[in-house]
This record gives C-alpha cells, sequence and structure tokens, in this order.
C-alpha cells in the first residue's frame, strides 16, 4: 500500500475535480474540460480508488466537496500551477489568446483603463475581455464558467482568493455639502456589499441614528450620490475622487475595516497568458500609492 502511494497523482483527473469543486456540477465541469460526463464520472472514481477516500458528495443537484476533498483541492491546485510554470519554462511561443476578466467597477473607472491599456501594449496579442460587476456577482460567475481571472473587493472570504493588496477604507462626504451634519445620517452604498455591512455595524456599535438614502450596485451611481451631497458614503483610498471630502474619525463615525483586494482565478487559469495578466494587475495594483488620491480628497 505504501508503495502504490507514491506513484504519482493523474493531472488530469485532478483538473476534473478543480472544475467539479469550481462549478458544483458535473456537466459543466465535463464541459470545461472538454470530456463527457461519463468520462469525468470515471476520473473521480478512479480518483477516489487511487486516495481511498470519497472527495465529492451530492446535495440534491449540487455537487460538493466532503471533508477529504476539501484537503485535496487547495493541493491539487498547487499542482496544476506548478505543472503549468514547468510548460511556461520550455515553451518558445509568444503569448497569445483571450481571457474573460471581471472586476468591480470600483476600480474599473480610475485605475484599470490604465492597467489594462499598458499590458495591451506589452502584449498584444492577448485580448482581455472584461466585464464589470459587483464582487458578489464576479465569484457567482466564477463558479458558473463566465470567468477566467476576477479582482474582488471583498477579500479572502473565497479561501481561493489571492490576497494582494489592503488600503484604508474612508467615510466621504461632498465638500461643502450638508449630509454629514443632517440626522438621521444618510448613507449611500452597495445593494449586497460588505462595505455598507460594515458601515452599519460600526453606525449601531456607537449608536449613531443612520438611513439607507441611496443604494445602488454602480459605484459611479453611489460617488455620484456623495458628491451631489445625497449621501455619506465610504470607499477605499484608490476609489477617492475630486470633489469628495475625507471625514476625520473624531467627527462620530469610527473607523471602518480595510479594504482587502484579492484575484481569483478558474482551476484552468494558470501559467501563460493567465499569469502573464495576473502578474501585470498584482505588480501595478499591488503597489498602487493612493496618497494622490487622499491628498486629493482630504479636509
Amino acid at each position: 500500500m505504501v508503495i502504490g502511494m507514491t506513484t504519482p497523482l493523474d493531472l488530469d483527473q485532478l483538473q476534473s475535480f478543480c472544475a467539479i469543486a469550481d462549478c458544483g456540477s458535473f456537466t459543466e465541469a465535463a464541459r470545461r474540460v472538454n470530456k463527457t460526463q461519463s468520462a469525468v464520472s470515471m476520473q473521480i472514481k478512479r480518483l477516489e480508488e487511487r486516495l481511498g477516500r470519497s472527495l465529492l458528495s451530492r446535495d440534491g443537484r449540487t455537487v460538493k466537496l466532503t471533508e477529504h476533498g476539501e484537503l485535496l483541492y487547495a493541493r491539487a491546485r498547487k499542482m496544476l500551477r506548478a505543472n503549468a510554470e514547468i510548460m511556461d519554462i520550455f515553451s518558445d511561443g509568444d503569448l497569445s489568446g483571450s481571457i474573460r476578466f471581471g472586476v468591480p467597477d470600483d476600480y474599473a473607472v480610475r485605475l484599470l483603463p490604465v492597467i489594462l491599456s499598458s499590458f495591451q501594449r506589452t502584449h498584444p496579442k492577448i485580448v482581455v475581455d472584461v466585464r464589470c460587476q459587483p464582487s458578489e456577482e464576479l465569484i457567482e460567475g466564477m463558479k458558473t464558467g463566465k470567468y477566467d481571472l476576477i479582482v474582488f473587493t471583498q477579500g479572502t472570504s473565497h479561501q481561493y482568493g489571492e490576497l494582494f493588496r489592503t488600503e484604508r477604507m474612508f467615510w466621504v462626504a461632498s465638500h461643502g455639502g450638508q449630509a454629514l451634519s443632517t440626522e438621521p445620517l444618510p448613507i449611500a452604498g452597495g445593494l449586497h456589499c460588505c462595505w455598507k455591512d460594515n458601515a452599519i455595524e460600526v453606525l449601531n456599535r456607537i449608536g449613531r441614528d443612520y438611513r439607507v438614502a441611496y443604494t445602488s450596485s454602480n459605484a459611479l451611481a453611489i460617488s455620484s450620490a456623495v458628491l451631489t451631497d445625497l449621501a455619506v458614503g465610504f470607499l477605499p483610498e484608490s476609489a477617492l475622487q475630486p470633489g469628495m471630502r475625507v471625514i476625520s474619525e473624531d467627527k462620530d463615525l469610527p473607523r471602518l475595516r480595510d479594504a482587502e483586494i484579492a484575484i481569483m482565478r478558474a482551476s484552468h487559469a494558470y501559467g501563460g497568458i493567465y499569469d502573464a495578466l495576473a502578474s501585470h494587475i498584482v505588480a501595478n495594483m499591488g503597489n498602487l500609492d493612493g496618497s494622490d488620491s487622499l491628498k486629493m480628497a482630504a479636509e
């Protein structure tokens, strides 16, 4: 038995296993790995026999990881990534292809056009198709196979997100506006937004009366509500805009939890064009200095 366990695992089986874990469906996983559903089922059966453990369980129409499946998944991803890196070392072809990339519109207006423009200049044969959505929808889109890579601004609540940037969150109001002195305090936030949840949490903690005056899934709409003095908002440092006033913590508005920004990949999105884009985004956003935005919006 010990001798048998030293035989390397089959990467093709691991790829199918990770695809099932990503989308929760044998049918969708088979489509992603270009195999029949029966072929994928056989791969999983052989993988489970190889490890002597049940890796997946069915819950109605959804397939979930067992405890042993959870243990395997993160390690399987590391093996797939290492395999992609090895293939890149021995590949002498130009990088080309298309990438489906998702990003929250908090960063799409100011940062991403510049970052993606510079990427296009250095990688002219890689086509990046960009879609802007709230983080929750981006994560759901990963599960349904809509994206190869996403940046999301809810930190690493999903354990397979790669955290690459942390920045301050600030309460913001319009310069010269009256929203900040209004009772109850009018606030603006996203429909399903962890930042809004944190803002409400700290306001409740200090007993500050408030009302959710403006709700939208569009970051531009939230910023407009702040700039036109409809409400007080909350934004990460790098998303501050001219005309916004950063509110100091001595104005009865406690400090908010820092914003964590992560990148998430589909299980196939390692090596080659995917590493090229991910590395470019992390290098440019991860080292971003938000001091200019802060000075611009400071009191």
